[in-house]
């Protein structure tokens, strides 16, 4: 049986950081599923297309990964992917209060899926797409923080206004 895994996000846009945890996920496991969350209770900068499509175009080297958009409950969806890991990123000891509540409540939901944390390589751990997004917008130079496509439409967007 493979041992898939789901890195979910709203990657918005993704890092170098997050191409960081997914090729480290991509070297543990048969598969891994990049899951490009849709929340109705988030504006994001891109739409969630986008943020699949600049997904695949930064994953397409990882012959284990695949893309998708998803929208409602991680587990429920992990679950229908065949998935018993969950991915999460942590930079920081920030991020572990929040990350760790939410491993806590997804295995109350299904205790059959797991959750890792990963931590990116240190030259990444201060990468954050609110940062590349604010840095962006001001007409910043994000090339050392997200891959090319994702530095063109981070582009495009500020250049439309």
């Amino acid at each position: 049986m493979p041992k898939i895994a789901v890195y979910p996000g709203s990657f918005d846009p993704i890092t170098n950081g997050h191409l960081d945890v997914i090729e480290r996920a991509a070297q543990m496991f048969d598969q891994v599923i990049v899951a490009v969350a849709h929340n109705p209770e988030k504006t994001p900068m891109f739409s969630s297309q986008l943020r699949v499509n600049l997904a695949r175009d930064a994953t397409r080297n990882f012959k284990n990964v695949a893309v998708e958009e998803f929208e409602g409950l991680l587990v429920r969806y992990a679950r229908e992917r065949g998935a018993t890991v969950v991915v999460r990123g942590l930079r920081a000891v920030s991020d572990f209060e929040f990350e760790f509540q939410m491993a806590l409540m997804n295995r109350k939901l299904d205790a059959t899926v797991e959750t890792i944390f990963l931590m990116p390589k240190d030259e990444y751990t201060f990468i954050s797409s609110r940062v590349v997004r604010e840095i962006a917008g001001l007409g910043g130079d994000v090339s050392a923080f997200v891959p090319p496509p994702v530095q063109r439409a981070l582009k495009q967007k500020r250049a439309a206004g």
